[in-house]
C-alpha cells in the first residue's frame, strides 16, 4: 500500500516530483512501461515520467528488493531501445529504514556488464527539503528527524494552509498512511482529521482496492481488507464499521490482530 501512496504522489504531483530529484520543475508527462516493451516487469511502485530529453524512472520501495538491480538495467535497456537520445535517470526510493544491505546496492554487475543507478534512503535526507512543496509533504515524516511526531505536526500546519480542498485532501491522507512507517496510528490520527481523508482521492482508492480484491475473495473477506486498509489510516472504529457493515467488536478484532502482527 505504501509504494502505491508514493506511485499516486508521483503521478499526480510531477513537478514537486521533478524539483526534488532532479533538481528543478522540469515538465514530465506519463509514460506507460507498455511503450518500452510489451511485457513490463512487475513492479506497482514504477514510475516512468519524460521529458522532451529525459525519461525518469523512479521506484518506490518500502522494503529491500533484491530484483532491483536487475529491473534497473533491464528498464534502461528498454528506454534506450525506445529512446536512444535521451538521457534516462533512474532513482530508487527507500521508505522504511533498515539495516539490510540490500538498500545500499546502486549497481547490476555481470561479467562485463556494469550498470549503475541512484539510490534515495528516506531516513537519510534532510527535513526541510520535503517541506517546501505540497507533494513532497507526506515524505518528510519519514526523513531524518529524531521527532517524527513533530514533524508530521509540522507537515499538518502546512497542509492547513493548503487553499485547493482536493488537494488538501490527498497531501493531508498521503501523509497519514506513510506515517504509519514511523508511527502509531492513535498518534496520527491525533493529528490529522479522519473527516478529511474520508473525502480524499486516496481514501476512495482504497475502497475501490478492497472491492476489486473482494470480487475474487467475496463479500466478507472484502470488508476485512477494506476495514484493514482504514484501520492503518487512522479512520474510527465507528466509521470502518459504517462503511464496511462490520460490527464494532469485528472491527475492534482486525485492530488488535494488527497490532500484534
Amino acid at each position: 500500500m505504501y509504494d502505491n501512496i508514493c506511485k499516486f504522489i508521483a503521478e499526480n504531483y510531477k513537478d514537486d516530483l521533478a524539483t526534488w530529484l532532479l533538481g528543478s520543475p522540469i515538465k514530465l508527462t506519463k509514460l506507460s512501461p507498455t511503450e518500452l516493451s510489451n511485457e513490463p516487469i512487475r513492479a506497482d511502485s514504477l514510475i516512468l515520467l519524460q521529458s522532451d530529453k529525459l525519461v525518469l524512472h523512479t521506484e518506490f520501495q518500502t522494503d529491500p528488493d533484491k530484483d532491483i538491480p536487475f529491473r534497473m538495467l533491464d528498464y534502461r535497456i528498454r528506454g534506450y531501445r525506445r529512446f536512444p537520445n535521451k538521457e534516462m535517470r533512474q532513482i530508487v526510493v527507500y521508505l522504511r529504514k533498515t539495516d539490510s544491505e540490500l538498500v545500499y546496492q546502486n549497481r547490476f554487475t555481470l561479467s562485463d556488464t556494469n550498470h549503475q543507478f541512484e539510490v534515495i534512503r528516506l531516513w537519510e535526507q534532510p527535513t526541510e527539503q520535503f517541506m517546501s512543496l505540497p507533494g513532497l509533504l507526506p515524505f518528510a515524516v519519514l526523513s531524518q528527524t529524531k521527532e517524527p511526531t513533530m514533524v508530521l505536526n509540522e507537515v499538518a500546519k502546512a497542509v492547513e494552509t493548503i487553499t485547493d480542498q482536493g488537494l488538501q485532501r490527498n497531501i493531508a491522507a498521503a501523509s497519514s498512511v506513510l506515517a504509519g512507517l514511523v508511527l502509531d496510528k492513535e498518534v496520527i490520527k491525533k493529528i490529522f482529521r479522519s473527516e478529511i481523508m474520508r473525502e480524499s482521492v486516496i481514501y476512495q482508492e482504497i475502497l475501490e482496492e478492497g472491492k476489486a480484491e473482494g470480487k475474487a475473495e467475496g463479500k466478507a473477506e472484502n470488508a476485512r481488507n477494506v476495514a484493514i486498509n482504514l484501520l492503518r489510516i487512522g479512520m474510527s472504529l465507528q466509521q470502518i464499521a459504517q462503511v464496511t457493515e462490520l460490527s464494532i467488536e469485528q472491527v475492534q478484532a482486525l485492530q488488535q490482530e494488527n497490532q500484534t502482527s
